[in-house]
């Protein structure tokens, strides 16, 4: 059983920066294959990003590839998603997830989630 926690998210402005953490429960984080999805008002949730348990593979969606960047600290059960210039249409709530990514860019491929937190972006 794993249970995520997301931070960080708020209100920035176009072009601006932010970092979101995801904080884990449990001792088995590192085997575990990590992921950020989002959920704009009226859509569906939608892969951002993906980090092998090492920390070595990331995958990107197109709309992440040059502004979004994933990480993990592995020591501190936390996976990063640092997003750069940010666009109106990441406004959205971001939501951490944990599983074995089969398949890696669907939400079937992931048993835990997180509450998510809120991003908004403004133009």
């Amino acid at each position: 059983q794993v249970q995520l926690v997301e931070s960080g998210g708020g209100l920035v402005q176009a072009g601006g920066s932010l970092r979101l953490s995801c904080a884990a429960s449990g001792r088995t984080f590192s085997t575990y294959v990590m992921a950020w999805f989002r959920q704009a008002p009226g859509k569906e949730r939608e892969f951002v990003a993906f980090i092998s348990g090492s920390g070595v593979y990331t995958y990107y969606a197109d709309s992440a590839k040059g502004r979004f960047t994933i990480s993990r600290d592995n020591a501190k059960n936390t996976v990063f998603l640092q997003m750069n210039s940010l666009k109106s249409e990441d406004t959205a709530v971001y939501y951490c997830a944990a599983g074995n990514a089969r398949p890696l860019t669907t939400t079937r491929g992931y048993d835990y989630w997180g509450q998510g937190t809120q991003v908004t972006v403004s133009s």
